[in-house]
């Protein structure tokens, strides 16, 4: 067999969930062929689709070293250096990529998401619109610019570039989700927001034979979890509760799409729940189908949605009877397979059903488990003779105009008042003074602004909320980890009540967590009722060292109750299933 032959047959099983096999067949080849510089830097990209990351990294750099100015070869280095947290390094490779060859349009697709990772949004943007110069039809380009757009807080440029490139590519599952996510942002009417998820159906494929498991309604079930994110990831902590927490009898199958660090000790633990692990790293749709099909799963939970997490298309050919959508998340998924979402009533009141395409379960009083850090430090309060801080460590794409009107509300109204932002976007010169001008337009000076980027690891980012009196939250996009680390660290925080699910995850969450006093019905209420928690010096600090306690106690962190709940939930959506099924 010639070894164009053998690696296209390497690469075929890659792409039908055959990893250790298509690793196997080049492993082989470049014993017998060392100098067949193709052979190992497909052997080394193939193990980044594994999770090797050091190796990979070592072989697609042996390739670059002999051959330096193959683009491509560089261009795979750098894309290696890039998932394994290496951003400087690969901006410099992907510069002498640039260098070797102007024209080169993989480079300039790479620079943009590069550029980002090390604090510069700017460089990314101009690197997407020089690629875009060379080639204007390439969605892939419009989509990379569209995401760097969107997590520097430039919203509706993002929304606007994602629009081009969906127009290139109207088939395209993975623009549309892409395109999708950025509209729950901005405040575009909630009607507008689910007919664009309902187009979503456009790009599904026909389904010809959906999975059928037995009928039985109270047989135990095979629960299967499709998700991107089981590593260490929010999405990870807050499915935590129904995964390990299960009926008697029902088996749980984790279908793992992502590539985590070696050493993730979330993954392992997970990986230790679950009755069967698949790893489904780089397995193509169909592959994902026929692994989830060929293990009769009766219930798929899948956490992504339209996330970068979200495996939608491996769903377009039903395989397993029911699919349920959950925690990831914040909208109808708009996919016909997907039959069913998990809710809540505050999160989702009658008004949703139709807004969503899923029929609705919603699991009072909250749809979420909070699965707190065993390592976080102890709560502390702030230096007692300092000004008032108030705090947001959400994303910035989160902090829109009609956010920063709120935290001016709550700022204008403590004299003195600070604001603290934790972002590593906001945080870069590109961003910080779109930010800056933004907040100044609302009257808060900048000179009020304090903007941290990076934290040391988990424990900085903790201590860093002994700085903040109170924490504000963003609209229509609430926090969600963001909002219950807070709660966790002893920092009250003021949520508003919105219009839609995203808007309303936080009062879901404060209500769990017994402090529904703290959601305002209109922005005077946010401003008094962040005001009135801030210049109340004894109750923030009743409430820094007794928040904790009060929180674990509550619904919001009773793991048993929660998963019953969700089970009970899947065991209903089976049942009707069984129903119709007759």
């Amino acid at each position: 067999m010639s070894s164009e032959t053998t690696l296209e047959r390497a690469i075929k099983d890659a792409n039908d969930g055959k990893l250790n096999a298509a690793l196997a067949s080049v492993r082989f080849l470049i014993k017998r062929k060392p100098q067949d510089l193709d052979a190992v830097q497909i052997f080394g990209m193939l193990l980044v689709r594994a999770g090797e990351m050091q190796q990979a990294i070592y072989h697609l750099g042996k390739a670059v070293a002999t051959a330096p100015n193959v683009t491509a070869y560089r261009n795979n280095y750098a894309n290696a250096l890039m998932q394994s947290g290496r951003a400087a390094e690969a901006v410099d490779q992907l510069r002498k990529v640039i260098d070797i060859d102007p024209n080169y349009l993989l480079g300039y697709l790479n620079m943009i998401l590069a550029c980002a990772a090390v604090g510069d949004s700017l460089g990314g943007i101009e690197a997407g619109r020089r690629g875009l110069e060379l080639r204007p039809d390439w969605p892939e380009l419009s989509r990379n610019l569209a995401s760097v757009l969107k997590d520097a807080g430039r919203v509706e440029e993002a929304i606007a570039e994602y629009q081009r490139a969906v127009a290139k590519a109207p088939k395209d599952a993975g623009l549309r989700s892409s395109s999708l996510l950025s509209l729950n942002y901005p405040d575009f009417p909630v009607e507008f927001v689910s007919q664009a998820h309902r187009d979503y159906a456009q790009c599904v494929r026909t389904c010809y034979s959906p999975a059928r498991t037995d009928p039985s309604p109270d047989r135990p079930l095979r629960i299967g979890v499709l998700s991107g994110d089981m590593r260490t990831h929010s999405v990870a902590y807050f499915a935590e509760s129904f995964m390990r927490n299960r009926p008697q009898g029902c088996t749980l199958t984790i279908f793992a799409t992502d590539v985590a660090r070696v050493g993730d000790e979330m993954r392992e633990h997970i990986r230790s729940m679950s009755d069967q692990w698949v790893d489904a790293i780089g397995m193509g749709d169909e592959a994902l189908d026929q692994a989830i099909r060929s293990r009769n799963i009766d219930v798929l939970v899948e956490l992504g949605g339209h996330t970068s997490g979200g495996q939608l298309p491996a769903l377009d050919f039903s395989p397993a009877p029911v699919i349920v959508s959950a925690i990831g998340y914040p909208n109808t998924t708009g996919h016909p397979a997907v039959g069913w979402r998990v809710v809540d009533s505050i999160t989702d009141g009658s008004e949703s059903d139709a807004l969503c395409t899923e029929r609705l379960l919603r699991i009072d009083p909250c749809f979420l488990c909070y699965s707190p850090p065993k390592n976080a430090p102890e709560p502390a309060m702030p230096a007692a003779d300092g000004p008032i801080i108030f705090g947001s460590f959400n994303l910035a794409a989160k902090i829109t105009p009609r956010s920063v009107a709120l935290w001016a509300g709550a700022l204008n109204s403590v004299l003195n008042s600070r604001l603290l932002l934790k972002s590593k976007a906001i945080a870069d010169p590109g961003s910080r003074e779109f930010f800056l001008e933004r907040l100044a337009s609302n009257g808060i000076a900048s000179d009020r602004v304090d903007i941290v980027a990076y934290t040391n690891g988990l424990q900085d980012h903790w201590n860093l909320y002994s700085r903040v009196h109170v924490a504000l939250d963003t609209t229509p996009y609430n926090g969600t980890t963001t909002t219950c680390e807070a709660l966790w660290m002893g920092v009250p925080l003021v949520a508003i009540e919105g219009d839609r699910h995203s808007a309303r995850v936080s009062t879901s969450i404060l209500h769990a967590a017994g402090h529904k006093e703290w959601v305002a019905k209109s922005p005077e209420d946010f401003a008094a009722i962040a005001s009135g928690l801030a210049t109340d010096r004894d109750r923030l600090q009743t409430l820094r060292f007794g928040l904790r306690s009060a929180l674990k106690a509550s619904v919001l962190c009773d793991q048993v109750a929660y998963a019953d709940r969700f089970h009970a939930a899947l065991r209903n959506a089976w049942r009707s299933w069984c129903a119709s099924s007759k």
